[in-house]
C-alpha cells in the first residue's frame, strides 16, 4: 500500500519545520521505501509496518505542540510494490506518448 499523509502541530507558532524534520526522520529511519515533497510524505510497504510509521511520526510532531493535525491518503492495492516510482513512471510515460 501506499500513504500519503502530512502532519504538523497547531499551537507551535508559524514555523513546523523542526516538527516535520522530526517526522521526515522517522520515515527514513523505518527503512520503507518513502518519499517527500513540498505536501507530503509517501511511505510504501504492508498495513501494520506503514500505519505504524505514521503513528510514531505523528507522535514525533506533536512533541512540538499540544495538537496535531494529520491528512491521510492511502492506495490499498494488495500483491502490488514498487509503486511508489511505478506510478510516477507510467505517468511520465504516457506524458512522452502525447
Amino acid at each position: 500500500m501506499l500513504v500519503a499523509f502530512s502532519v504538523a502541530p497547531l499551537g507551535s507558532g508559524e514555523s513546523v519545520t523542526a516538527a516535520v524534520v522530526d517526522a521526515v526522520r522517522v520515515v527514513r529511519e523505518s527503512g520503507l521505501p518513502n518519499r517527500t515533497d513540498a505536501m507530503f510524505t509517501t511511505i510504501e510497504g504492508e498495513w501494520d509496518e506503514v500505519m505504524d510509521v505514521v503513528k510514531r511520526a505523528t507522535e514525533a510532531a506533536g512533541r512540538h505542540g499540544g495538537r496535531v493535525s494529520l491528512v491521510l491518503k492511502a492506495d490499498i492495492r494488495p500483491g502490488h510494490e514498487g509503486q511508489l516510482d511505478a506510478k510516477v513512471a507510467r505517468v511520465e510515460e504516457g506524458l512522452l506518448d502525447a
